[in-house]
């Protein structure tokens, strides 16, 4: 065990000083491997286990959803949703920004990425929360949080790894995220409800919209209902397997594109592709490298000590093993991205929570939830570094300030998943 701990010891400081993360652990995980069965045998195996993951056909949904959501980025939904969302809430006390909750997670349907989420919504719903004169704080923890739900609400590209690491059933891990997902959502809107209430100037009321512009603004949105109700609604009734929703759903998202008048030209489609492309080729070298990695992790015999440790004397329970990983992702997820974090924890416990027989989709949506919490907790939330690069005017300790709130409604989530496990089991158990 002690080797594996260095071993991730010196992935840590690796990535601090700048190496990228997949370099980091393929690095750590090609030496060390060599450390134990020779430079020749540890550069076989890592090719062996490259080639074998490029041939896993679980992993072509990434590109097809990533591509889907590239198509409805290029058709500028981002903007009609925000406003269809500020028509019907707008005119409450921090409606602007519960808006701005609901237009994250309607984005976060079809993109699958937290940063994306952030970075997206920075532009779209920042100028409007100034114009009302919210604070700045509430203003920016707002869109880093509602970034957040891009992992959560499916499609999710973490969700995807995480069930090809577990051997779980992508369909029915994305159909769990549905219900966790609507709560966070409800969850924030409450914690902004509560600062606005504490802090009546932080979020004042926006404009009074009348009921022919709540469905005029309403009727822009509805490709994004269709696109969901089409994806997963094939996934939990079988019509379609996880990599055939995707196709289906880039193909969809493709034609609404064209029905708005983008991607009419070749250099348009030529550089939709090229996002793609690069997007997907940064995933895959993390997934890739990172299991290289687990691979040296495995054969100091880690994994297997913690297996001995939760079921020898003193042994720990379920829970106690799973708030013990809780707490791990949130300190990983000041430094790591979502997809690092499931690889450098999963894959160590993997065979723990096997042994104390633990739901591993209800686990995957716990570890995706911390991820989460990780991503807006200082000092280094990477959300919250997102939105910084996208609003720079705005002080970086008030951005944490303003996400305060929204961690407290993320561990009464997590609070309630643990009371509840149904939340995250009631839907894939209908499928089963």
């Amino acid at each position: 065990m002690t080797n594996a701990l260095i071993g991730l010891a010196v992935v840590l400081f690796l990535s601090f000083i700048g190496v990228p993360l997949g370099y980091a652990t393929l690095v750590v995980g090609v030496v060390g491997f060599a450390a134990y069965r020779g430079l020749d045998a540890s550069v076989a195996v890592s090719g062996q286990w490259i080639i074998e993951m490029t041939m896993n056909l679980g992993l072509s949904v990434v590109p097809l959803f990533i591509l889907m959501g590239t198509f409805i980025h290029r058709a500028g939904i981002s903007d009609e949703l925000y406003e269809a969302s500020y028509a019907w809430l707008g005119k409450l006390k921090g409606g602007v920004a519960m808006a701005t909750v609901f237009a994250c997670a309607g984005f976060a349907a079809v993109s699958g990425s937290s940063l994306a989420t952030a970075a997206t919504m920075s532009r779209v719903a920042m100028p409007p929360m100034r114009r009302f004169g919210y604070n700045d704080a509430l203003s920016t923890g707002t869109i880093a949080a509602g970034g957040t739900l891009g992992i959560m609400i499916p499609p999710s590209v973490p969700m995807v790894i995480y069930g090809i690491i577990v051997g779980e059933d992508i369909g029915k891990l994305f159909i769990a995220g549905i219900v966790p997902g609507l709560m966070l959502v409800c969850l924030f809107l409450v914690g902004i409800a509560i600062v606005v209430r504490i802090f009546p100037d932080s979020g004042p009321p926006g404009t009074a919209t009348t009921w022919v512009e709540k469905l005029r603004a309403s009727k822009a949105t509805w490709p994004i209902v269709l696109l969901f109700m089409v994806v997963l609604g094939g996934i939990y009734t079988g019509i379609f397997t996880p990599t055939e929703s995707a196709a289906v759903g880039a193909f969809f998202a493709f034609i609404f594109a064209i029905s708005r008048g983008r991607l009419r030209t070749w250099p348009e489609l030529l550089h939709v592709f090229a996002d793609t492309v690069k997007t997907t080729g940064m995933i895959f070298t993390i997934v890739f490298c990172g299991m290289m990695l687990a691979q040296f992790v495995n054969i100091t015999g880690m994994p297997f000590e913690l297996v001995a440790l939760v079921e020898g004397e003193g042994a720990i329970s379920a829970t106690q093993l799973v708030l013990g990983i809780c707490v791990i992702c949130v300190l990983l997820g000041m430094i790591f991205e979502s997809l690092g974090i499931l690889l450098l924890v999963v894959p160590v416990f993997l065979p723990s929570l096997s042994a104390l027989d633990v739901d591993m989709i209800w686990f995957g949506i716990i570890i995706i939830l911390v991820v989460e919490l990780g991503l807006i907790t200082p000092p280094i939330g990477m959300n919250v570094f997102t939105v910084k690069a996208v609003i720079p005017d705005v002080d970086l300790a008030k951005m944490f300030i303003g996400v305060t709130p929204f961690i407290f409604s993320m561990l009464a989530g997590l609070l309630l998943l643990f009371l509840v496990p149904e939340i995250a089991t009631w839907l894939p158990d209908l499928m089963r």
